[in-house]
């Protein structure tokens, strides 16, 4: 039952910040860049009764993964200004992604 609630609450967020998109995109952009995800999940795993070290643990794994998501969003925006289709550039956004992961895993090893 739990998890149908952190659903729910989850599609609604979504669902506004998408409406907010549609009639506003420069704030619905600001809104969507904001670490939502991040704070929804680290709240619902506090809420099911992780320890403290646990949740510094994940909220450093999400800052791990903060570059590699910037490329992917930064390929998906040049690609998109370029005409490139969306399906294709989310594909190249996600490649991106990927390398980078890999990269910083050497680098950072």
């Amino acid at each position: 039952m739990f998890t149908v609630v952190k659903i729910m609450i989850s599609a609604v967020i979504i669902g506004i910040v998408t409406e907010v998109s549609m009639r506003f995109p420069t704030y619905g952009g600001i809104i969507a860049a904001l670490p939502i995800v991040s704070l929804l999940s680290l709240i619902w795993i506090h809420i099911q009764g992780e320890q403290t070290q646990f949740l510094s643990k994940f909220v450093f794994g999400v800052l791990r993964g903060l570059p590699a998501t910037g490329i992917l969003l930064l390929i998906v925006a040049m690609a998109l200004r370029a005409n490139v289709k969306l399906t294709a550039s989310i594909i190249m956004g996600i490649c991106g992604w990927g390398v980078s992961l890999v990269i910083q895993k050497f680098v950072f090893k």
